[in-house]
């Protein structure tokens, strides 16, 4: 920039100019949100307790050593992909159950929303409110700049180590990985 230009700079041009800095600023901050470090396979997950749907306590430790824990989160009840997501792990209980694996669903949502949603849908699981965001925030599953949680799904095995991570916005993703990861580990027992 020549002496020229920089004359031209008024006070609403510095304004601007601050703006986009600002703008900037937060891109910068939410790309690095997003590429913040989920727990990964083979790291302990971190425990947690809470209320599920009825208002009972939760407590991740009383499954772990006794069933695989498939734990998703999501960001919103009654949502299309939230609500997709929540019918497909129903519709594949029979066969969770068979090797297993317990679910557990967890968002921002109050008790009140997860009673109504899993009602609505005959949802056949567990689903923890974090209204607070402190397990999201344990696991690192907060969108940047909005109070939701991402859609993560982490499958924790008998041990409570992570064994498969799964961290897409498509439903059917997480279906697919958890089924593989599933065999997987059938797989590993049957040596």
């Amino acid at each position: 920039m020549n002496l020229t230009t920089a004359s031209k700079f008024t006070p609403s041009g510095d304004y601007s100019f601050m703006k986009l800095k600002l703008l900037f600023t937060s891109l910068l901050v939410s790309t690095t949100s997003l590429l913040a470090a989920l727990p990964k396979a083979g790291d302990p997950a971190p425990l947690f307790s809470g209320q599920d749907q009825d208002g009972q306590a939760f407590k991740l430790a009383d499954l772990v050593g006794r069933k695989f824990v498939l734990l998703y989160f999501y960001p919103k009840d009654f949502t299309g992909g939230c609500t997709r997501e929540a019918c497909g792990f129903r519709d594949r209980m029979g066969e969770l159950q068979t090797n297993n694996v317990a679910v557990v669903g967890v968002s921002r949502d109050t008790v009140a929303s997860h009673k109504k949603f899993a009602a609505e849908y005959q949802l056949n699981f567990t689903l923890v409110a974090d209204p607070d965001g402190k397990i999201i925030a344990a696991y690192d599953a907060k969108l940047p700049l909005v109070s939701l949680s991402k859609r993560v799904s982490f499958l924790i095995g008998l041990d409570g180590k992570i064994v498969h991570v799964t961290n897409t916005m498509n439903p059917q993703t997480h279906f697919d990985e958890m089924k593989a990861a599933i065999a997987g580990i059938k797989a590993r027992q049957l040596k």
